[in-house]
């Protein structure tokens, strides 16, 4: 078995268990205290919009010019400096951030400012870990930084969840812990690279000054600046204005809805790692037709698969609730999970329309694109806080129609550059069929105990959606669930 099938399986394992540890949590751990999970969201999507100002696209820029630094043999030096750079833009960003609050004191009533002490640290461990796990993906290995990225913040969650609420420690030593997670994943990093490659500080500039391949560094390290830092806005800005505008435990709420709806993206979680290579083939070979097909192929599955999970969580999650703690305050939040699952639908349905503009000549448009989608996300959910009481309804309003325009974009932006077009008529054809199979389910009568109705209502949704693709042959899901595919995944 090769190192690249090796390292993809296990990348997939660990990716599908921090799931199910994150999402677990948010729906029977977490509701204990929607308060300070709340604060707990705060903190690292806060930390993860601002990281890209520190990073500066460097991390990325140790993938792009890697083959040539190993080469030269200064690999290594090129590692150094990056994380000097780290350091010198993290003490950048810390004067500009004084100074802002210094001359503007009425922004100090901000939680951001109240929680600097955690956030600022947050934001160098992150920035230097960063450096790390682009540089060991080099070596074709990333099952380790798979497990510091993903399950390490998982744990810092749960475990300062726990000790505050469980094993009653104070606020301070809970965020202590939380810290010291991200600490320990960075010292992880550190001690993993040094045993793929003994680690030798060099701070020499000579290499990075002949024939001004600094310039070359700066030029593309700004590009993914800007990438990163329209992407982390836009994903992580929700729950940052949350906490900002209402309070933290109505973005404890928002986000274990999140975690809920979640679900829906499994299917995106494998195919992406396998359509990729595909997508990129099909581009480099200009074979447009195959990769319309291709694509209309993939969307569809992901819409379908998506669909189904989403038509089961709408008709129970009424019932879910009851088995939660505090979950009348999820029950009351319910209009959320439409707006921003119909959102999440739509977006399964275009496929993978982001990928193909990031792998073809045109990847530009996509800084474009997410940059609009951030400021378009901000201004709304704004407008929303502060001209509306919809609360977190207003700011899934404003989430799912940034989204839903920013996928309309890449929709027309493929078909003008590429002929390509991810939806068909075989999508209709499941929304409708999901749309009577949940309006029946809400009709039906409901039964005196609460998981009779969790299970039954969604039992009867399944029946109903597969029950009608049997007949009308919308989608082969036999080509899927069938003997040879349960074999294959025990085939390693």
């Amino acid at each position: 078995m090769s190192v690249v099938a090796r390292q993809g399986f296990k990348y997939s394992l660990i990716g599908y268990f921090g799931f199910l540890l994150g999402t677990i949590s948010a729906i029977f751990i977490f509701p204990y205290d929607m308060e300070f999970y709340g604060k707990l969201r705060y903190i690292m999507p806060t930390a993860e919009m601002l990281l890209p100002i520190v990073v500066f696209g460097l991390s990325f820029s140790n993938v792009k010019f890697f083959h040539q630094t190993q080469k030269d043999g200064k690999n290594q030096n090129f590692l150094w400096l990056s994380l000097v750079g780290i350091l010198f833009n993290f003490l950048l960003f810390c004067v500009l951030f004084f100074l802002f609050f210094h001359f503007f004191p009425q922004f100090k009533s901000l939680q951001l400012w109240k929680m600097k002490l955690l956030i600022l640290p947050l934001i160098l461990v992150m920035g230097l870990s960063a450096i790390f796990n682009k540089y060991i993906s080099n070596f074709k290995r990333i099952v380790v930084p798979n497990i510091f990225e993903n399950i390490f913040p998982k744990i810092a969650n749960l475990g300062a969840f726990s000790l505050f609420f469980f094993l009653g420690v104070s606020e301070k030593g809970s965020y202590g812990f939380f810290l010291g997670m991200f600490i320990l994943s960075f010292v992880g990093y550190i001690f993993y690279a040094n045993k793929l490659e003994k680690i030798k500080p060099d701070f020499s500039t000579d290499y990075i000054r002949t024939d001004r391949l600094w310039k070359e560094v700066l030029n593309y390290s700004f590009y993914g600046f800007l990438g990163n830092i329209g992407n982390y806005i836009a994903f992580r800005v929700d729950n940052f204005m949350i906490g900002e505008f209402l309070n933290f435990e109505e973005n404890g709420v928002y986000s274990i809805i999140l975690s809920i709806l979640s679900f829906t993206l499994i299917p995106q979680m494998g195919l992406f790692n396998i359509s990729a290579p595909i997508i990129n083939k099909t581009i480099a070979e200009g074979e447009f037709e195959e990769l319309d097909r291709f694509h209309k192929k993939t969307s569809l599955t992901l819409f379908f698969l998506g669909a189904v999970l989403f038509s089961c969580i709408l008709v129970g999650f009424p019932y879910l609730t009851t088995f939660i703690k505090n979950g009348e305050q999820l029950r009351q939040a319910e209009p959320v999970v439409w707006i921003l699952g119909i959102a999440m639908i739509f977006d399964l349905a275009t496929g993978f329309n982001g990928h193909i503009i990031s792998l073809s000549k045109h990847y530009r448009f996509n800084i474009v694109i997410m940059l609009f989608l951030a400021i378009t996300t901000i201004v709304l959910n704004y407008l929303f806080l502060t001209k509306t009481q919809f609360g977190i309804i207003g700011i899934a309003m404003a989430t799912a129609i940034s989204l839903t325009l920013f996928n309309m974009i890449k929709i027309y932006f493929n078909y003008v550059k590429f002929k390509v077009f991810p939806l068909t008529i075989e999508m209709m054809y499941v929304l409708i069929i999901c749309t009577l199979a949940i309006t029946l389910a809400i009709m039906f009568p409901v039964t005196k105990s609460n998981l009779l109705n969790l299970l039954y209502k969604p039992g009867f949704v399944l029946l109903v959606i597969f029950g009608a693709n049997h007949v009308m042959k919308i989608f082969p899901i036999e080509n899927y669930l069938n003997k040879k595919f349960f074999k294959s995944l025990f085939k390693f």
